[in-house]
Parts: C-alpha cells; structure tokens; sequence
C-alpha cells in the first residue's frame, strides 16, 4: 500500500489574490510566490509553499496536496483508477513529482514527491512556562507581542463529504493513513459521522489527525489549520487580528478530541482558518475512541461553537 507521511499544501480558488495575500500576511503566513494567476505562501519550515491560491472567477475550496514516502509510492497510485500519470512537476516551488486524483465529490488530491526543501525561517523558541509544581523561568520575565507571528506548519485539513465511508476508504486505500478517533451520532455509536485519520510513521509521533473526514450537507472543505509555536503565539495572533478587523469565528478554546488549543477565523472569501497548539500526538499504538458528541460538546474550555459547526 502507498504511504504518506506528511501533508504538503491545501489548494483555493478566489477572486483576488491581493486579498487573499493580505489577510494571509496577518493570519502569519508569507509568500514564496506570486504570479498573476498564482499565489503561493509558506510558513517557517522548510516545505515551499503550504497555501495556494489560484485566480479564478468564484471562491471555492479545490484539494490538497500529501508528500509521499517513496517514488514508488507515486507509481503505485499512478496505477490505480482514476489517476493520472506520474508528472514532472515543474511550474510550482519546489519541483519534484505528483500523481493527481480526484477524490469522491471532486476534490482534486496530489501525491507529491521529491519536493526540494528551502531554508526556514528564523523564530522565536517556545516560551518557558512556570508550571505549579515546576518553574522553567527563572529571574526572567515574559513579554509576549499582539503580533501576526508566525504560522510553523500546515497540521490538518477537514473535509465536508458526502459519504463517509467512501470517502475514508478512499484516502485509507491510497495514503495509509491510520483511524484516529471517531465521532458519532449521539446516543447511535453505530451511526458514525465523522474520522480523524493521522499518517502511519510507525513507533514515530505524528499529530493526532492530518485530516478529518466529516459527512454534512454542504460539501467542500470546513477548514484548514496550521501550527504555531505555543499559545502566546496563538493568543498575540488573535488579538493582532481583532486589530486589524478580521472575522473571528469560533476561538480561542481547547478542543476535546485531539485537545488542540483552537482559534479560527474566517478569510476574505468567507473559508474558515484555524491557529492552533499543543495537540495530540500519537503512534502507531495509538487506539481510538468513539465520542457521541455534538458540536457544543467538542471544546473543553473556551469558545463554543454553534450547533451547525460540523454540518
């Protein structure tokens, strides 16, 4: 079976690149690239891009991108129905090789390979905290910024589908990616609504989910989330984009499955972003749970979300 072991990007359409490019600048990302039909943005690590954007004449949310293990990975999902060729893949940052797929209800999904890493970008190291029974920080005293700061990585992307179990099976077959936990109708365990998977690097720590899968009525994409360094970082972001009058959504609040501390927004063309920190992460060892919980039960501290959040 093919495997993945990471993701690579999320991909947009909208009408205004600029827009896009602004509200991302505060939201901490930066830009690798930008053309007039194209807009790549990146965070601090060292992937090319994680973000792209494409001009088009309505918004909309087109697929996402997964780095595979191996060349031979991309071979055998070349083979498979529905794909395309291994491509060459020469007009995006960081080059390599992709087999594109589109997945049930029309997402557009890569395989990528072989992408050339770029420098990362310079940041602050995470904050010493002074726990109740062990101070990290002493003779030393905290000045956190309202600031963009700076978005570390591309963690997870959920998907708004139209059959669950077509869809997991779809991305299970493919990717080799583990069930995490599952949410449920509640008070019907057998009626499951929704899938956090995470990618299988063995005995190696992966973030508790790199997608969730979620039956609801509206298709495409509920958000995508990326990481950042620790909660001042998602708290100085917060108040620095309150500032500068973006849409908050839902935030900030700790997340019951997957215990990510939470804040989203929503970009110029209505698509919901989330920050987030200190999440789960697990192995291959890892045993799933069922929760039966509705949207309002799914933060633990903070922010609730309305009931509709997950349809």
């Amino acid at each position: 079976m093919p495997k993945a072991i990471d993701l690579a990007y999320v991909t947009y359409q909208a009408t205004d690149l600029g827009l896009m490019e602004e509200f991302m600048h505060d939201f901490g990302l930066v830009t690798a690239e930008r053309r007039n039909d194209l807009l790549f943005l990146r965070g601090a690590d060292s992937a090319p891009f994680v973000h792209v954007t494409r001009l088009g004449s309505n918004s909309k949310f087109l697929g996402g991108g997964l780095r595979m293990a191996s060349r031979a990975d991309l071979d055998e999902l070349a083979s498979m129905p529905g794909s395309s060729p291994v491509e060459k893949v020469e007009d995006w940052p960081g080059g390599g090789w992709r087999v594109r797929m589109i997945a049930p209800d029309g997402f557009i999904v890569d395989a990528v390979w072989g992408q050339k890493e770029v420098e990362t970008l310079s940041h602050r190291p995470r904050n010493p905290v002074n726990w109740g029974d062990n101070k990290e920080r002493v003779n030393a005293s905290l000045r956190p910024k309202r600031e963009a700061g700076l978005v570390l990585r591309l963690g997870h992307f959920v998907l708004r589908v139209t059959n669950h179990a077509e869809t997991l099976s779809w991305f299970q077959t493919r990717f080799g990616l583990l069930t995490s936990d599952v949410m449920c109708v509640p008070g019907d365990e057998s009626k499951i609504i929704g899938t956090f998977v995470r990618f299988d690097r063995g005995s190696q720590p992966v973030d508790h989910h790199c997608l969730l899968i979620n039956e609801a009525s509206e298709i495409g994409v509920h958000h995508c989330s990326f990481e950042m360094q620790d909660i001042d970082a998602v708290m100085g972001a917060h108040d620095y984009l309150v500032s500068k009058g973006h849409k908050l959504d839902v935030g900030v609040g700790r997340h019951l499955i997957g215990s990510q501390i939470f804040d989203y927004w929503r970009d110029p063309f209505g698509f919901r972003v989330e920050h987030y920190t200190d999440g789960d992460v697990a192995n291959n060892n890892y045993k799933g749970l069922n929760y039966q919980v509705s949207a309002e039960d799914t933060t633990q501290w903070g922010s609730d979300p309305t009931p509709d959040f997950f349809h």
